[in-house]
């Protein structure tokens, strides 16, 4: 801008060549900027965004009729309209943007309605159907009725006094728009669209006031590539949101069904062992209590051979005993295994580890941590406690559209314990199921296995605390559990692996 200042109003004749090359530019990137704020509503059905989307596409779509009938560069095709259309089309094309900025500017944190739950696809065909025929038919009456327009020029190149008001209205809007969006600023597309907004205020200056509104010259070409430059922006911010966004769902993804694998392989062996395992003291046992009841139908009955079967019966009782121990041992804390350590740094690592699929689902966690908090634990056991209450309580939020979607996590020590809550915005869990979530095999979801909140408990009686649920008012539940405190000093912190 500093560099064109000078030369601002130095005529540039000949450049009407350009016109439709910097049109088709304006064209292309408002409505790629557009299908990709499309794409972003129909993911949180924001009305804020499809409005912001639409005022891309009208700006976009604009850029034609305006093209079509600037003076001078269609002569070729016969296509020569009233002198004022241009300005018309251009003062619609400007006011009506900046109106469709500063409508997303005031939407934004209106939760009470600002989402749409109708289907996304019907609403985005609507408002580009809407938008085109807005346009056609304001084209057409333009055209038709072009000997009725306001005299916003007074030749091909220089303006009337009326048309100051268009840039000056524009200049407002912009203004106020920036305003709201500084205050209500939560987004990267918020700071983004401010930075757009400084460049549209960029070219006006140069355009309406350093180049004195004169067509074709320095400073009005240098504003054309300052509004093209800041259209550009939102969509360079979109494109690089977009792909980070997928590399890191795709991630995601992979994970996901890694870890599912995962788990249906070793769920497969657990069964295969455990059907083995049981299977051989159960058919052994049924052979001696047969064999046995044999001997004592006998029409002398053998005493003797009875008793040896069913001594086998016992024998093969404890034996199917100790199976079952040994796979009860498989879920049971080693206690060898326990360190002293700072349950506030392990709670702190569980959710450094799960910061990235929260931000993707749109969760946020608040922790609250008061400490130190020292214990005696099994590190890794009690981050599976702990990844397996964040991880539900996220499951918990997928569904919900209306509240703000939080998940808090606090810890706190007294009388000789420590308390560690998870509390959720979701649903809550329904009374007459809340007795059973702890079951093994019962479960809420869908896809879920009914392991997790059974083998949480486990573990956290086998390290003398207790785990329970209750209703987080006024929506969602809270998990509590306590553990005993540690009064040993020393308190070691677990590695990443532990």
């Amino acid at each position: 801008m500093l560099l064109s200042a000078p030369f601002a109003r130095l005529d540039l004749p000949g450049t009407e060549i350009l016109i439709p090359a910097y049109a088709a530019a304006a064209l292309l990137v408002e409505l790629l900027t557009s299908a990709l704020l499309f794409a972003l509503y129909s993911v949180d059905r924001s009305r804020a965004v499809l409005t912001l989307a639409t005022g891309y596409l009208l700006s976009g779509l604009l850029a034609i009729p305006w093209a079509l009938s600037f003076p001078g560069v269609f002569t070729t095709l016969g296509l020569e309209p009233n002198l004022q259309i241009t300005a018309v089309i251009a003062a619609a094309r400007r006011l009506g943007f900046a109106l469709f900025v500063l409508a997303f500017a005031l939407m934004k944190g209106r939760n009470d309605w600002n989402r749409i739950r109708k289907a996304s696809g019907r609403a985005i065909l609507g408002w580009i159907a809407l938008v085109a025929s807005l346009i056609s038919i304001t084209t057409l009456t333009v055209f038709l009725c072009a000997e009725n327009l306001p005299a916003f020029m007074l030749n091909a190149r220089e303006v009337a006094p009326l048309w100051h008001v268009v840039p000056s209205a524009s200049v407002a809007i912009y203004l106020t728009s920036l305003a709201v969006l500084w205050i209500r600023l939560r987004s990267t597309l918020d700071l983004w669209l401010m930075v757009v907004l400084g460049t549209l205020l960029i070219e006006l200056l140069l355009i309406s006031y350093l180049g004195g509104a004169t067509r074709l010259s320095v400073g009005w070409w240098a504003g054309r590539l300052f509004g093209l430059a800041s259209a550009s922006v939102v969509l360079l911010v979109l494109l690089s949101e977009t792909t980070v966004l997928q590399a890191r769902l795709a991630r995601s993804i992979r994970s996901e069904r890694l870890a599912r694998e995962s788990r249906l392989t070793a769920m497969e062996a657990l069964s295969a062992s455990i059907a083995h395992e049981i299977n051989q003291p159960l058919a052994s046992m049924v052979t001696n209590a047969s064999a046995g009841l044999r001997w004592l139908d006998n029409d002398v009955p053998r005493v003797g051979e009875a008793r040896s079967a069913l001594e086998r019966v016992v024998r093969d009782g404890h034996r199917a005993r100790d199976v079952v121990n040994g796979i009860r041992n498989l879920f049971r804390k080693d206690s060898r295994g326990r360190v002293p350590i700072d349950l506030n740094h392990l709670i702190g690592g569980v959710l450094l580890r799960t910061e990235e699929e929260t931000r993707l689902r749109r969760v946020s966690i608040q922790p609250h941590l008061e400490g130190p908090l020292p214990v005696t634990v099994n590190p890794m056991q009690m981050e599976q406690v702990i990844s397996n209450l964040i991880a539900n309580a996220v499951d918990a939020l997928i569904s919900v559209t209306d509240l703000p979607r939080i998940i808090k996590v606090s810890s706190r020590s007294g009388e000789g314990e420590v308390l560690v809550t998870v509390e959720d915005t979701g649903q809550g869990i329904a009374p007459d199921v809340r007795n059973r979530i702890f079951d093994p095999f019962f479960s809420t979801k869908p896809d879920g296995m009914g392991m997790g909140l059974m083998f949480s408990r486990s573990i956290i009686e086998d390290h003398g605390g207790r785990l329970w649920v209750a209703d987080n008012i006024p929506h969602g539940a809270v998990f509590h559990f306590t553990l005993p405190c540690n009064t040993i000093s020393s308190i070691s912190r677990p590695g990443p692996n532990q």
